[in-house]
């Protein structure tokens, strides 16, 4: 899964690629709670590297759709 997170005060996004098996909920709860109260919102990527963002800092944030969600070819519905 794909996750966006936009910068207050910054043309640049931050992309970060999660494991095909990140469940999209827990990430959701995970942000929230970065955003009400806790202090850093940490992510593990694919690679397995943690990225730290200040909660105070994040603007937005875009997950994108779970890998069964996409749709590939022609004729797709």
């Amino acid at each position: 899964m794909d996750i966006r997170i936009g910068i207050v005060q910054s043309m640049k996004e931050i992309d970060v690629e999660l494991p095909a098996d990140a469940d999209r909920d827990q990430v959701m709860k995970d942000v929230e709670a970065a955003l009400t109260g806790e202090k850093v919102l940490w992510l593990t990527d694919r690679k397995g590297r943690r990225v730290g963002i200040p909660a105070s800092r994040i603007a937005y944030v875009e997950l994108g759709t779970p890998a069964s969600d996409r749709v590939v070819g022609f004729g797709a519905a």
